[in-house]
């Protein structure tokens, strides 16, 4: 992975030499600008508005401007040397419990690679430091001409870090929450219960993008002049009133669509009768058939196996005598 941003952890008198590279991708699908009539290509010229005139990438710079509105240029060599601890350096400053973080202030996402063979024993070091502490790190750094929050955590054997909104970024809720004073039963609540119950939890891993899939459906249907597919009828039953119907259709439903997820899926006889609820109830019932017959059943069949032994025993006596008389 490219790296955009070079420097170091300052953790103490610790310095840890890292490159910050991108911990996500986007694969969001981008559309062009286009001219509805024949499909042309809308493009943005960038003009100078003193000359009047086309400039290139090039030629194009940062600048400031003031309130008197005059322009102060700024140049990338002055925003790297501006005099902070952090232009250069990832600065520790504290170390929290992870649910410290309100979860609003998280930004992107980088990873952060050791920076060389010099690099590994200190890297190693802060990321077994902060799996024990079961901790977070909260640092100060700067990029992209300001600078940031940013929060330390492990992700398997590497160390990520989360960029953070500061404290006065997050606008507090205000306006948000329902004004109407409302009171929620506890019936309601526990159909709300038996509603997170029936859904149960969900792997994220299986978890996709299915508006990006559709309209890609869609793009490839228009690229080769066939009709692309429609959106399904809604089939709901419209707005609904009784917020306690609405609960217990939907622990309803839920129940039905786990059961036919269940009959899809291959059947595995062993782990089935494992948590089939009904297989103790059989156990029961064998152990006491087995019971009886152990009970009552062996003395009869001892005594049966005797008297018939016996008759074996006394009958061919009588049958190789007489054949030995008419001899």
């Amino acid at each position: 992975m490219r790296s955009i941003w070079n420097g170091a952890i300052s953790f103490g008198l610790v310095s840890i030499p890292i490159k910050l590279v991108n911990a996500t991708e986007s694969h969001s699908i981008s559309f062009r600008q286009i001219h509805t009539e024949d499909g042309g290509r809308i493009r943005y010229r960038k003009f100078c508005d003193l000359e009047d005139r086309e400039v290139s990438a090039a030629e194009i710079g940062k600048g400031y401007e003031d309130a008197d509105g005059s322009i102060v240029p700024i140049t990338d060599d002055d925003l790297a040397s501006l005099p902070l601890p952090t232009a250069k350096t990832i600065e520790i400053v504290a170390f929290v419990p992870a649910d410290r973080i309100d979860p609003l202030q998280m930004d992107a996402a980088y990873y952060l690679a050791a920076g060389g063979a010099a690099a590994a024993k200190p890297y190693t070091l802060l990321r077994e430091a902060l799996k024990r502490s079961n901790k977070v790190a909260i640092a100060k750094y700067a990029l992209r001409g300001r600078e940031r929050l940013g929060m330390l955590r492990v992700v398997e054997d590497a160390i990520a870090m989360h960029a953070l909104l500061w404290p006065d970024e997050v606008r507090a809720p205000e306006g948000v929450a329902p004004e109407t004073d409302v009171t929620v039963n506890d019936k309601e609540l526990d159909l709300a219960d038996a509603l997170m119950n029936t859904l149960g939890e969900v792997e994220l891993t299986d978890l996709h993008d299915e508006y990006r899939e559709a309209l890609e459906e869609v793009l490839a249907a228009k690229a080769t002049g066939d009709t692309p597919p429609s959106l399904p009828e809604h089939t709901g039953a419209g707005k609904v009133l009784d917020l306690m119907a609405a609960l217990e259709k939907s622990v309803k439903d839920a129940k039905e669509t786990r059961t036919e997820e269940a009959e899809v899926k291959p059947l595995h006889p062993q782990k089935k009768t494992a948590r089939t609820p009904k297989t103790p109830e059989p156990k029961k019932s064998t152990s006491t058939k087995r019971t009886t017959k152990k009970a009552t059943p062996p003395k009869k069949s001892t005594a049966s196996t005797k008297k018939t032994t016996a008759k074996k025993t006394a009958t061919p006596p009588k049958k190789t005598t007489p054949r030995r008389k008419s001899a």
